[in-house]
Parts: C-alpha cells; sequence; structure tokens
C-alpha cells in the first residue's frame, strides 16, 4: 500500500491501524540539534486524544508515545525519529456487525472494491486513529519552526450553522483554549447546544477550522507543482473527514474584481509588506512574509446512530445503524492535526529552501 509517507526532506511515515498494537511513525529529515520538549510533544497528543470531554467519542486513549530512537539526551541526532503509541481501549466487537456491511459514506465499499479485503474493525488504516501519529510528528515540527519564530495556531470557527463573524487576526491565541477550541465564548455555548443537540439525535455535525501561520518567511515553496498552498491544500485535504479548503480569501476571490482582490505593497519598519492579504500569505505558490491563513471545511462524521438504508458485500440490501463510540463532531479533536499538517508542510518547505540558493 502506498501514500503512507508525506514531505520531501522532514518527512513523515505513519504506520499502525484503530484496532491493532499501536499506531506510530517516522520522522526522517529532521536536523540534529533539537532540543525536544516532550512534555509539549504530550500536551499536543492530549489536545488530539479521544475521551477528552463530554462532546467527544468516550474511547479512552492515553496516547502517552514512546520514542525508539533518532534522540539522545532530549536531542535530536539526525537519524530517523521512531515513535509508537500503543492502542489500549479499541473494543473490536462493537464492529462485529459491520463485517459485511457497507456503512454509508465512509470508506468500506471503497477499500473493498480497490483491495478485496478490509479490516472492518474502526476502519483499520481509513480510521482518523491514524493521525495521532501526525501530532506527534507535527509537534517535532512545531518546535523546530519555534526556533525559527514560526507559529501555527487554528480555531474551530464554525459548526454547522454557529459561526465566528470575525477575523482570527482578532483573537489573542496565546490564551488557554475552551474544550470547543472556538475562542469565541458565545459562538462556543451555540456550537455546544448544536452538538449536544444533534448527539441526541444520533445524528453529527461538520464546520470549518481556520488555521494560521506567523513567522513565515519570504520564499517557502517550490512552483510548478510544489506551490506552498499546493501542499498545504493536499495536506489538508488528506485528513479525514475533510471536504474543502480554501487560502486567503478563497472561493469569495471568484466574486471579486481584480481591482478589489489585488494586495497592494506597502512598507512597514523597513520590510515589504502588503496592506491586505486576500493571498492569504501567498503568490504564485511563495509565501509573500504575511500571515498565511487557510480554511479547511469537515464534513459530518458519517458514522452515525440513525437508521440508514445500505448494502452488504453480496450487494443485498439492509438497513444500518451504527453503534459504538463516535464523535458527533471531529472539529475540536481536529484543530491539532490540522495545526500538525500545517507544521510539517511549513518545516519541509524551510528545509528545502535552504536548498535553494548559495
Amino acid at each position: 500500500m502506498a501514500g503512507n509517507s508525506f514531505g520531501t526532506i522532514f518527512r513523515l511515515t505513519t504506520f499502525g491501524e484503530s484496532h491493532g498494537a499501536g499506531v506510530g511513525g517516522i520522522v526522517d529529515g529532521c536536523p540534529a540539534g533539537l532540543k525536544l520538549d516532550f512534555e509539549a510533544i504530550q500536551r499536543e497528543l492530549d489536545r488530539r486524544r479521544p475521551g477528552q470531554s463530554a462532546l467527544t467519542t468516550p474511547r479512552d486513549e492515553s496516547d502517552r508515545v514512546e520514542f525508539l530512537s533518532g534522540i539522545f539526551e532530549g536531542v535530536t541526532t539526525g537519524s530517523p525519529i521512531a515513535f509508537l503509541i500503543a492502542n489500549k481501549d479499541h473494543r473490536s466487537k462493537d464492529y462485529d456487525d459491520l463485517k459485511n456491511v457497507f456503512r454509508p459514506s465512509h470508506a468500506d465499499f471503497t477499500w473493498q472494491s480497490k483491495y478485496g479485503h478490509r479490516d472492518h474493525r474502526g476502519s483499520g488504516r481509513a480510521s482518523a486513529r491514524e493521525t495521532v501519529s501526525r501530532v506527534a510528528a507535527g509537534a517535532i515540527a512545531k518546535q523546530l519552526l519555534q526556533t525559527l519564530a514560526i507559529s501555527v495556531h487554528a480555531i474551530v470557527s464554525s459548526v454547522a450553522e454557529a459561526s465566528i463573524a470575525v477575523p482570527i487576526t482578532s483573537f489573542d491565541l496565546s490564551q488557554p483554549e475552551n474544550e470547543l477550541r472556538c475562542p469565541h465564548p458565545e459562538t462556543a455555548e451555540q456550537m455546544r447546544s448544536l452538538i449536544e443537540e444533534a448527539r441526541s439525535q444520533g445524528d453529527t455535525l461538520g464546520g470549518i477550522i481556520t488555521c494560521i501561520v506567523k513567522g513565515a518567511p519570504v520564499g517557502l515553496g517550490e512552483p510548478v507543482f510544489d506551490k506552498l498552498h499546493a501542499e498545504l491544500g493536499k495536506a489538508m485535504l488528506s485528513i479525514n473527514a475533510v471536504k474543502g479548503f480554501e487560502i486567503g480569501s478563497g472561493f469569495a476571490a471568484a466574486g471579486m474584481r481584480g481591482s478589489k482582490h489585488n494586495d497592494e505593497f506597502a512598507v512597514s519598519e523597513g520590510k515589504t509588506i502588503t496592506k491586505t492579504n486576500h493571498s492569504g500569505g501567498i503568490q504564485g505558490g511563495i509565501s509573500n512574509g504575511m500571515d498565511i491563513e487557510m480554511r479547511i471545511a469537515f464534513k459530518p462524521v458519517s458514522s452515525i446512530a440513525t437508521a440508514q438504508n445500505t448494502v452488504d458485500i453480496s450487494g443485498d440490501a439492509t438497513t444500518i445503524s451504527i453503534q459504538g463510540r463516535h464523535d458527533p463532531c471531529v472539529l475540536p479533536r481536529a484543530v491539532p492535526i490540522v495545526e500538525a499538517m500545517a507544521a510539517l508542510v511549513i518545516a519541509d518547505h524551510y528545509l528545502r529552501q535552504r536548498t535553494s540558493e548559495l
């Protein structure tokens, strides 16, 4: 099976399944000499882990990471960094009834059709459980970026019809998060009510995460096919349940005139900047030194408790009502995943830029 690695120089390969012994990854290309804060890495994993609040799946995983190589005395050695995160609270019996039935809008049918065989226990590699490895690797990438004064932050900006009406730049993202990971208290309470209502009805909700990268230097991105926004788009669209990606003014740009959309250059404190940021911090596929702003749309989780029509593995019509432990809305737990993928892209392109000129 291909497609398990991401990145060019700072490269992550993940392994493991939702109901196997564990999940993990190998980070190759991380420079030697980076002193790691292991507590900070664990905090990132805790932000993603299941069972962290009443609004998430009750699956109870501690998600404690064990590093196996590439680190000595707390400092990266330049060799591959291997890590493992054990699965301890998987209940495979919850999926017994799904062995020969395809869940609507899930990966069951496509994986069975592609490979002729699938792990029906929590979807195997198609499970969002795989993303814990991305968060661990992204936490390392974040610490590399911190040495360069580059930061990555994401927020839940909408859940269903509850949406923040002000830009992400309006908030102090250094403040502690609430469990919704929405920095606007009134909107967060609306989101909470909607999620609780959907869960009580056996349903799920989607929404949007907004992510911002601050401090990225001018020059990141590799035209033609490795444009920075193309790499970020691929990173985000590789996350489970993501169905849309836009950067800067995104789809709204299609309704603008060039005279309104074009970002005007100006000089501030001796640096060339743009007065507006419709481009989202990237022009011609290369970072321009402004904040990189993007929005990522997540569909509602496809595993719902209400009855649905489907077919079984023989092609016969049947109905299904999915039991087990599932998130009514993945947005709060997806915030650290979005941040991780953004950090992996920026770290990789920073190292690639170091090879671009003498």
